[in-house]
């Protein structure tokens, strides 16, 4: 299968029509939560969600050194406590200082999670995602490292506990 057919696909299953409620009750709402793996090590996350649809705000580090962003949009599918997610955005990481303080390293990085959310309880979810990551753009903190991106997808795991406000 080719690159641009699996793109074509993630983005027609991302935004297609709803098919059912993603929180404990249908509606709008607000999901807080952290999570592990993906984007970092340890994120504090806030999704605003509508029916099945959401945008999610990630915010973390990797390695305390630096400060990561993700903003994804999400869709469920199903109508059972286990629904199956897909999603696009991205990511953006920011390390202030070089290992020499030469300067100030950023990368900008497609994200597509894949995975399942289980909703527990009444307003409790956790969930396992796999994320897809291929690097759009690069500024390395050292000036003297030119050499080029690599632009092959790396995937990254991500582990979440979210409640419902």
């Amino acid at each position: 299968m080719s690159r641009s057919t699996i793109a074509i696909a993630i983005i027609c299953i991302t935004f297609s029509a709803p098919l059912s409620a993603q929180g404990p009750s249908a509606g709008d709402g607000v999901r807080m939560g952290i999570s592990t793996g993906g984007i970092s090590t340890v994120a504090l996350t806030l999704e605003f969600y509508r029916d099945n649809r959401s945008l999610d705000l990630s915010i973390g580090t990797r390695s305390f050194h630096h400060l990561s962003v993700s903003v994804t949009a999400r869709q469920y599918f199903g109508s059972s406590h286990v629904k199956p997610v897909a999603g696009a955005g991205l990511w953006l990481a920011v390390a202030p200082l070089g290992p020499n303080r030469e300067g100030t390293g950023m990368a900008l990085v497609l994200r597509v999670p894949i995975g399942l959310d289980w909703s527990f309880a009444n307003s409790h979810a956790t969930g396992l995602v796999l994320n897809l990551n291929r690097g759009l753009w690069l500024k390395r903190s050292d000036p003297r490292d030119n050499l080029p991106m690599n632009g092959r997808l790396v995937p990254l795991p991500e582990l979440y506990y979210r409640f419902s406000r």
